[in-house]
């Protein structure tokens, strides 16, 4: 168990490279679905390309909005996107940067799909095999049939054990054909997509590098102060739940020795401290409007500096600003002529 607990502690201190450990298995995942898919084309006119366009985007949609699900920063994104305006204003350009995080991880893995369906070819093959140009590849001199009969005929391009269409155009033409623009668009969507992740990845933070720390550090503090409210939660929930169960023994043991004449036994010498870290919130009404004021106006980010008592009478006067903090060797001067 105390393993498990290790592991699950690396998890969260590291959780930037899990989700990019996580998006990568999603990613070969993708791939491994696709060689294990089994592509059958209907080979009709009406579903072929309903058919071979649901397989090229309906799973990358699936696997894009799973990406989502399986950050777990998406549900600090929605509480801070929706939570009230309180004591502290909710900036954009954070909420933004958060969101374009875990889009650029969310798309791994819809890109590997659709790439690896292009360079496949059989998406194409069977969603737009209809539209291959028989006058260029074939024979469109051929007598006897109307235009919805050919159309039905062509259909059966991806189904060579039922193609009967060999007068008009070979099979095994048509299916290079199409298969060869599909590589086409494959390529040429890898191209796009690294292009894009080389813009986004390298040169945003070039242009505008003053917004971008100040977005990602802000990012980090939401998730950090997310962590630490929970882990206090926790932590008083604790104690609490430790006293209740202290006090309630406590009056189990006075009503035994009433009864019995039994002397009580003292308190454990721990009661003390998980007493301390109540911090004074001893009941669930005050524990309950505390949570309600925490998610209704979080306290502003500006620390108050401590009072310095002085002789001279200055401490009264009014205090520099504490954020941001001054340099070290300026702190020691400040002090220095208290």
């Amino acid at each position: 168990m105390d393993k498990f607990r290790m592991i699950f502690q690396f998890l969260q201190s590291n959780q930037e490279s899990f989700m990019n450990g996580i998006c990568g298995i999603m990613a070969l995942a993708s791939a491994q679905m696709y060689s294990a898919f089994d592509f059958n084309c209907p080979c009709l006119p009406h579903y072929n390309l309903a058919y071979g366009l649901g397989i090229l985007l309906v799973p990358p949609f699936i696997l894009f909005l799973l990406g989502f699900v399986l950050n777990n920063n998406i549900s600090m994104l929605a509480e801070e996107w929706r939570r009230p305006q309180g004591q502290r204003g909710k900036d954009p350009a954070v909420l933004r940067y958060m969101f374009c995080s875990m889009a650029q991880r969310a798309m791994i893995a819809p890109t590997v799909w659709v790439s690896v369906t292009l360079l496949d070819g059989k998406c194409i093959t069977c969603a737009f095999c209809t539209s291959v140009p028989v006058e260029t590849l074939g024979n469109a001199s051929h007598p006897g049939l109307s235009q919805g009969e050919m159309k039905r005929v062509l259909a059966r391009i991806p189904c060579k054990e039922i193609y009967d269409g060999q007068e008009f155009i070979a099979n095994e033409v048509a299916v290079r054909y199409l298969r060869c623009i599909s590589q086409a668009l494959g390529w040429c969507f890898v191209l796009l997509m690294t292009t894009l992740a080389f813009l986004v990845r390298s040169l945003r933070p070039c242009f505008t590098q003053a917004a971008f720390l100040k977005s990602r550090y802000w990012s980090h503090y939401i998730d950090i102060e997310r962590k630490l409210f929970d882990e206090t939660c926790a932590e008083h929930a604790r104690s609490f739940a430790k006293v209740c169960i202290q006090q309630f023994f406590e009056g189990m043991s006075m009503d035994l020795a009433a009864t019995r004449c039994h002397p009580p036994r003292k308190a454990p010498a721990d009661a003390g401290e998980a007493a301390e870290k109540l911090l004074g919130i001893t009941d669930q009404g005050t524990m309950n409007a505390a949570l309600k004021s925490w998610h209704r106006c979080k306290p502003p980010l500006h620390l108050h500096p401590p009072v310095i008592p002085s002789s001279n009478g200055w401490a009264g006067e009014k205090q520099p600003p504490a954020h941001p903090p001054a340099p070290r060797r300026e702190m020691a001067a400040y002090y220095s002529r208290v």
